[in-house]
C-alpha cells in the first residue's frame, strides 16, 4: 500500500515540473498547443516575475573554440626522503615507526636520498608565442615540465617565475601561432553568473564543467592576499591552474583551490581573478619575480559587539589588533584599535579586503587610509613597503556572547613583568569571570588597551566600563600577540 502510494506521487510530480516549466518559458508569453495564451489568462492579472526568461551560455561553442587554448601539465621532480616515508625525523614517533618492517619491502623503509615524484595539472595559453599561465603549486619542485596541447603536441616548457603568495607560475614553450585565451574583466562578474571550466581533473584532459559564481572577494586563510572567485563549478584535482570563463568565453579567473573534507569536490570551488594573474605574469616576464607591497599591520574581523564597541554604525572595516614597529603602517601613524574602513577609497568591507588590495599594490606606493578613531574619520597616508614574508595575516576572529559585569581581577604590571611583555602599560588578568570569561580572555593575559585607549590604571578601566552602553573591546596581549575580545556588558 505504501509502495503504490509512493508510486502515485511521482506522475503527480512531474506534471506539475512539466507545467511549471510551460508557464515559465519562452520571453514571457506562454504556448499551449502552438497558440499564445491570453490575457484572459488568470496568470495575467498576476504580478509579473522579476527575470521573464533565462538564456543559457552556449557551452558547446565556448569549449570548441577556445578548448585549443587550454594545456595539460606534466611535472616530474625530485623530493628529499626520510628514512620512514611520511614520518619526519623529528618527529616523536619516528624511532617507534622505524622498528616496523615497511609493507613496500625492507629496502624501501631504509631508501636515502631524493625519490621521484610526479603531478598533473592544467594551464592555458595566454599569448601565440607560448606563454602559459598555471598556479605555482602545480609546479612546485618541479625540474622537468611537459605541457600537452590539446592536439597532443608536447612541448617541454620553461617557468619563467613563480609566485607562492598568489600562487600564479608563468611557462614558456618554444612555439609560435598558438591559439590564445581572450581575458576579461572579473570585477563585471555577478554573482549567479554562469562560468565554466576547462582543464584535466585526475587526469581526464580537456573536460569541461559548468556553475555559477557564488561570491566574489573571498579572503581564505592561506591566501590573504587573493580575492578569490567562490564557484559551484566542478573542479577536483588536475583543474589545478586551468581557466574560469565567462558566458562571453573570456578567461575571468584561474581554478586553484577546492575546500573539501574528502579531497574531491564539494560544491566549493575557488579561483584567482584573471586581473591579479595578469598583473603578476607582467611582473614576472619583465623581472622574473612578481613583488608584495607592505603596510606592517594584523588586522581581524569587526563583529557586532566590535562595531557597537567603537561606536560604528555598522560591523564593517578591518579593525588593527597590531602595528609593526618601524612599518610603514606606524610611520603613517596608524595605531592598534583604528578600524581601517577605506583604501585608495576602496570600500574595506571584511578584514580580508586590506591584505587583499595592500598585498596586490605596488611597493613604495602611497596608499590613503580612511579610519575610525575614538568617533571620527581621520585620513593617513602610508608609502607601502616590500614584503619578503607573508606577515599581513588575518588575527583570530572572536564571536563572543556574553553577559553580566565585565568580570576581571587585575592588577598592575611589574616591572620585570613589563619587560617580559615589552609593554609599557598595561595590567595583569588574575581571574576572570561572567563575560570576560566567554568572550574568551584568560588569567595571565596582559590587558594593554580598552576601546582603542591605552591602558593606565584600573580607575580608567572601570570609567570606561560604566560609560560603555553595550560592550567593550579589550585589547589583550598573549603569548606575545595582539587581539581586540569584545566583552558584552548588560546592566
Amino acid at each position: 500500500m505504501t509502495s503504490s502510494h509512493s508510486n502515485m506521487k511521482r506522475p503527480s510530480r512531474l506534471v506539475l515540473a512539466l507545467i511549471a516549466a510551460g508557464m515559465l518559458g519562452g520571453a514571457g508569453a506562454t504556448y499551449f498547443n502552438g497558440t499564445p495564451a491570453t490575457a484572459a489568462s488568470p496568470l495575467a492579472s498576476q504580478e509579473q516575475p522579476l527575470v521573464q526568461s533565462a538564456t543559457l551560455p552556449d557551452f558547446a561553442q565556448i569549449a570548441q573554440r577556445y578548448g585549443d587554448t587550454v594545456v595539460n601539465i606534466s611535472v616530474r621532480g625530485l623530493k628529499q626522503n626520510a628514512v620512514q616515508p611520511g614520518i619526519s625525523p623529528d618527529d616523536p614517533l619516528f624511532d617507534f615507526f622505524k622498528r616496523f618492517p615497511n609493507p613496500n619491502g625492507p629496502e624501501s623503509s631504509q631508501q636515502q636520498g631524493p625519490l621521484p615524484i610526479f603531478g598533473q595539472g592544467s594551464g592555458f595559453i595566454v599569448s601565440p608565442d607560448g606563454l602559459i599561465l598555471t598556479n605555482a603549486h602545480v609546479v612546485r619542485e618541479a625540474s622537468e615540465v611537459v605541457v600537452k596541447l590539446n592536439n597532443r603536441k608536447e612541448y617541454q616548457a620553461t617557468v619563467l617565475g613563480s609566485d607562492p603568495k598568489t600562487d600564479i607560475a608563468v611557462l614558456k614553450i618554444d612555439a609560435k601561432n598558438l591559439p590564445s585565451a581572450p581575458l576579461g574583466n572579473p570585477n563585471e562578474l555577478q554573482v549567479g553568473e554562469w562560468v565554466l571550466a576547462i582543464g584535466s581533473p585526475f587526469g581526464f584532459e580537456n573536460s569541461v564543467t559548468a556553475g555559477v559564481v557564488s561570491a566574489k572577494h573571498r579572503s581564505l586563510p592561506d591566501d590573504s592576499f587573493v580575492p578569490f572567485i567562490q564557484t559551484d563549478v566542478a573542479v577536483n584535482p588536475g583543474n589545478s591552474g586551468g581557466p574560469l570563463f565567462n558566458s562571453k568565453g573570456e578567461v575571468v579567473g584561474i581554478n586553484a583551490q577546492i575546500f573539501s573534507q574528502t579531497g574531491g569536490y564539494q560544491g566549493l570551488s575557488f579561483a584567482i581573478p584573471i586581473d591579479l594573474a595578469n598583473k603578476i605574469k607582467t611582473e614576472i616576464v619583465a623581472t622574473g619575480q612578481a613583488s608584495h607591497a607592505r603596510l606592517g599591520v594584523a588586522v581581524q574581523e569587526v563583529n557586532q559587539t566590535l562595531a557597537d564597541s567603537f561606536k560604528l554604525d555598522k560591523p564593517e572595516g578591518a579593525l588593527v589588533s597590531s602595528v609593526d614597529t618601524a612599518s610603514p603602517a606606524e610611520k603613517a601613524g596608524l595605531q592598534a584599535g583604528d578600524i581601517i574602513l577605506r583604501a585608495d577609497g576602496k570600500p574595506i568591507v571584511a578584514s580580508g579586503d586590506l591584505p587583499a588590495l595592500i598585498g596586490t599594490a605596488k611597493p613604495g606606493q602611497d596608499m590613503t587610509l580612511e579610519i575610525w578613531r575614538q568617533g571620527e574619520v581621520l585620513k593617513r597616508t602610508a608609502r607601502l613597503g616590500n614584503i619578503d614574508k607573508d606577515i599581513v595575516t588575518n588575527a583570530q576572529k572572536t564571536n563572543a556572547v556574553g553577559e553580566g559585569r565585565l568580570g576581571l581581577a587585575l592588577r598592575p604590571l611589574q616591572p620585570e613583568e613589563q619587560r617580559e611583555a615589552q609593554v609599557q602599560n598595561g595590567m595583569l588578568v588574575e581571574q576572570v569571570r561572567g563575560s570576560a570569561a566567554l568572550a574568551g580572555v584568560q588569567p595571565g593575559d596582559v590587558l594593554i588597551g580598552i576601546n582603542g585607549v591605552r591602558v593606565n590604571n584600573i580607575e580608567q578601566i572601570q570609567d570606561t566600563v560604566k560609560l560603555a552602553k553595550k560592550s567593550v573591546a579589550l585589547l589583550v596581549q598573549r603569548n606575545g600577540r595582539k587581539i581586540f575580545l569584545p566583552v558584552r556588558i548588560v546592566g
